[in-house]
């Protein structure tokens, strides 16, 4: 590249740079479209909406109903945030809390009255109608046609007009499909349990042969009433003329809110403050702020040039990520902000391995034009690798994982593809300008030194036998735990529930203000440092979650608020809540995890050719979790949403730095002699990666250093245990992968064909 062009391609850059950067801050329009500021935040960092629900009926719903309701409500609630919550209050009242939302009366006309859709035959078994085409004008003289009830529920359920109803739709989903004519048309399909499939059937046959319609009835109005053209006996129904797939999600979505096994009308509905308060957004951001410029710091001391290349592509990746953010209408949480921590980490990591390729070029007396050409390439296949292992996984949880995970997923799917952009084109593009600029001696780029070979297969039992003490450790500590308190792990209101006592105070006082003078009283009443907080927008009214708090303690709290803080007893009410981490989301994390392990193996299988390296990730994986786990364990440290996210953002940072290692392994793999020992070889690839594994896990952890320096206490308590998550993946991925492969590799010899 010529001086010129160099000049001009830097002042493009710098242009560029700018603008992105303050679209980033400042956003544009009177909105501030794109901007941090116009991010969907997280009920932790910014509020939103709470609904609470009360069962319609005399009779008290079942264990099953409510949990099966809840979990459907979930479903429905996620097209609204990732990160929305909904679990039980009391015996039979749901709550629901939507982050990012301040007008709860749209939220509830969207959602509706859930529970209450019927599906109706058009006429009854003497041939009456039950509902009929009406014509009206509105004020402008536009006719539109409309459908309306001629009996009222009741007596249609009792002449048995109503056919089934919404509980019996196993499942509603909007989808394409090819009309006679061969052209796309939106479709919503349909599906039924075993007892709504004969009663459709039964249905559909007679609406077929007097060519008649089945209208579906939701919340006291007709949202579709579609012609029968065959009698329908297998369970699978599909209802056409949709003119959007906005209509049809949209008819399919309030078919399963309407398919909910109980009924639920609202009992009341609040805007409610961050439960983390602003001061968490203000030290999130100076935590990013002082992480982000040690990274760049280390960057520009170890790589010189390259760095400051890295360092700008870096601050690019930061104001693309907020600006997709904002385009993607992701909501940003605590566990969002570990998928960014995660693919800042991935975009070092990139950089990284590019560099430290390149200096091993020019120790080989190449030119630096050379030497940068040849690095990129060779470092390809490892990015390559790296990155894709972890956006499988990272697609899996988004598609089967739900409300934080898949917030989570969003994050890290952003990250990565911004990390390969960033490293593999801008920062190239960047060194290419520096060099037209006139730098161009190569101790500028930095020339590698020929390290020693570090006998780590040597210690490879001693790893064995450390890992496995940990983990042990861990699992005997967690079963104390268990007998002496009842829980292997300091589980939070998200996982096991606990108490809601809702309050009006007498004076307006922020979170802060209660964090710093309420709270501490709460948790010596209840011995436990889980306390959540909530302010209703506009009021002095709070709400105070903590574990399950029996007669004496509740009445010990409400006698502490009215005699230290004279809040006036009969504003104090107290409810047992469930965890907003439901059993099912739970359980479809777990499966989450485990298609995304599968999925990892089998393309590390793939690309290496060799099962026993895919084995080998797995197994270091699995030790990572444990040993955080162990942690958690040992440090009681509190197991809430934020929990997912960090053995997720370990699980990724672990197989990333893993796969470097085993590239490398490949590498060398090929170009070995016969006679050379294979022992040899494996000590020599982690010794040439050695540099790349403790210069990433550094700058990463520079990042979650400073939130544990600079955060809130729930942001420290999901800061430290990725602190040692990093710390512990490092370990793995220099001191078990290669060992663990080298081993396999030995002990299950591949059979000559």
């Amino acid at each position: 590249m010529k001086k010129s062009r160099a000049v001009v391609s830097l002042i493009v850059f710098v242009l560029i740079l700018g603008l992105l950067g303050y679209t980033a801050v400042f956003g544009v329009g009177s909105d501030r479209s794109g901007s941090a500021s116009s991010i969907k935040l997280g009920l932790d960092l910014a509020g939103g909406v709470s609904i609470t629900y009360q069962v319609v009926g005399d009779e008290e719903p079942s264990a099953e109903d409510m949990s099966d309701t809840i979990y459907k409500l979930q479903q429905r609630v996620d097209a609204y945030s990732t990160e929305a919550q909904v679990y039980q209050e009391g015996s039979d009242r749901i709550n629901i809390e939507i982050p990012g939302v301040s007008d709860a009366n749209v939220i509830l006309e969207e959602l509706g009255k859930p529970g209450s859709l019927y599906f109706i035959s058009e006429t009854d078994s003497e041939g009456n109608l039950n509902y009929d085409l009406s014509y009206q004008a509105d004020d402008d003289g536009m006719i539109s046609a409309a459908y309306e009830l001629t009996k009222t529920l009741e007596e249609l359920q009792e002449d048995g007009s109503i056919v089934l109803s919404g509980t019996e739709v196993e499942s509603a989903q909007a989808k394409t499909q090819q009309d006679s004519m061969g052209n796309l048309e939106y479709v919503v399909s349909l599906s039924f349990n075993e007892e709504g499939t004969e009663a459709f059937a039964e249905a559909t046959t007679k609406a077929y042969a007097n060519g008649e319609t089945i209208a579906i009835y939701y919340d006291d109005e007709f949202v579709s009433v579609p012609n029968v053209q065959a009698a329908i006996t297998d369970g699978n129904a599909v209802i056409t003329g949709q003119s959007s797939a906005a209509e049809a999600e949209q008819l399919a979505s309030t078919i399963r809110i309407g398919g909910l096994k109980l009924e639920l009308e609202e009992l009341r509905s609040n805007v409610v403050g961050a439960q983390l308060g602003s001061a968490a957004i203000e030290s999130s951001l100076i935590a990013a702020a002082v992480g982000f410029a040690l990274v760049a710091v280390f960057m520009i001391g170890v790589y010189y040039i390259c760095g400051l290349a890295a360092s700008l592509a870096l601050v690019l990746y930061m104001e693309l990520m907020i600006i997709l953010l904002y385009a993607f209408e992701a909501t940003l949480t605590l566990p969002g902000i570990a998928g960014i921590i995660l693919g800042v980490g991935m975009a070092v990591d990139a950089n990284v391995i590019i560099f430290a390729r390149i200096r091993e070029e020019l120790a080989t007396g190449k030119t630096v034009q050379s030497a940068v050409k040849i690095g990129f390439s060779k470092a390809l296949s490892a990015i390559l690798d790296g990155n894709i292992t972890t956006f499988i996984a990272a697609v899996v949880l988004y598609f089967m994982g739900s409300g934080t995970i898949k917030g989570f997923s969003i994050t890290l799917m952003l990250g990565i593809v911004l990390s390969m952009f960033t490293a593999l084109v801008v920062t190239r593009f960047l060194i290419r300008i520096f060099y037209g600029l006139g730098i161009q001696g190569e101790k500028a780029y930095g020339v590698g030194k020929e390290r020693k070979t570090i006998p780590f297969l040597s210690k490879r039992y001693v790893f064995f036998g450390l890992s496995a003490a940990v983990i042990l450790a861990g699992f005997v500590v967690m079963g104390i735990n268990q007998s002496q308190m009842g829980m292997p792990l300091n589980y939070s209101l998200d996982f096991v529930g606990g108490t809601s006592t809702t309050m009006t105070l007498n004076e307006d006082m922020s979170l802060e203000e209660i964090d710093a003078q309420i709270v501490p009283y709460v948790e010596e009443i209840t011995g436990d440092g889980n306390v959540q907080t909530t302010k209703v927008a506009g009021s002095n009214q709070v709400i105070i979650k903590t574990r399950t708090l029996n007669v004496e303690e509740r009445e010990e709290f409400a006698e502490l608020m009215v005699s230290q803080f004279g809040v006036d007893e009969s504003s104090i009410t107290a409810e047992t809540i469930s965890a907003t981490i439901s059993s099912e989301m739970q359980a479809d994390a777990v499966k989450a995890i485990i298609v995304a392990a599968v999925l990892m193996l089998l393309y590390i299988w793939f690309r290496f050719k060799d099962i026993r390296f895919g084995a080998s990730s797995v197994i270091a994986l699995l030790h990572d979790v444990f040993v955080v786990l162990a942690f958690y364990a040992v440090a009681r440290v509190s197991v809430g949403s934020t929990f997912i996210a960090c053995m997720l953002t370990i699980v990724g940072y672990s197989i990333n730095a893993t796969i470097v290692i085993f590239d490398r392994i490949r590498e060398n793999l090929r170009g070995m002699k016969k006679k050379e020992d294979l022992q040899e070889m494996v000590n020599a690839s982690i010794s040439q990666t050695l540099s790349r594994s403790i210069f990433t896990s550094l700058t990463t952890f520079f990042m979650v250093a400073a939130l544990e320096v600079f955060g809130v206490s729930s942001i420290r308590e999901f800061a430290l245990p990725l602190m040692v998550g990093i710390i512990c993946g490092t370990y793995s991925s220099i001191c078990l992968t290669g060992a663990l492969w080298f081993v396999f590799r030995t002990k299950f010899v591949k059979k000559k064909k």
